[in-house]
């Protein structure tokens, strides 16, 4: 994995690459998410070991959010596709539900267009945004992500049934 350079944004958080001590907090966080089956593909009873194994593989760079030295957020950077796709990065972001409107989020998501740019991709990808994730699709709006399709009955949403999903894309 390539390290880039920690950042404090106003709120102090600090982004930093994943390290295997981390494992814990990140687990935490990712069981937390996707225990409400309402914004992630996850099923809600996923293991540990199976989330671990994904988050950290080793065809990705992960990260961590760190405020008040409590890691709050996590986020991978991978390719996209492979080989002749590779270009085009995908990433994956989840805030501890603690931390909601602390800017977590908009922080992660900012470190991620600028250090996805430094790792040589072109542009980023999101194959799977859920459309009644609002809070999601708005701010990737806000940071420069079109939606370029919607994919009808993608996710089986835990409370409403058969949701739609986004695909949203930028350029870096």
């Amino acid at each position: 994995m390539n390290s880039g350079t920690p950042v404090n944004h106003q709120n102090v958080i600090a982004i930093r690459e994943a390290t295997a001590a981390d494992s814990d907090k990140i687990w935490a966080i990712i069981r937390e998410v996707i225990a409400t089956g309402d914004t992630y593909v996850f099923a809600p009873d996923s293991s540990r070991e199976k989330m671990l194994a994904y988050w950290l593989g080793a065809d990705r760079h992960t990260y961590v959010a760190v405020l008040d030295d409590e890691i709050v957020g996590t986020f991978v950077i991978k390719d996209n596709q492979p080989d002749l796709g590779s270009h085009i990065a995908n990433a994956s972001y989840m805030t501890s539900p603690h931390c909601s409107g602390k800017g977590v989020g908009r922080t992660m998501g900012e470190f991620s267009l600028e250090e996805a740019k430094r790792l040589g991709y072109k542009a980023m990808q999101f194959n799977i945004v859920i459309k009644s994730n609002e809070r999601a699709v708005r701010l990737w709006q806000k940071l420069g992500f079109s939606i370029l399709g919607e994919i009808p009955e993608a996710f089986n949403h835990q409370k409403n049934g058969l949701t739609n999903a986004y695909i949203m894309y930028r350029k870096l």
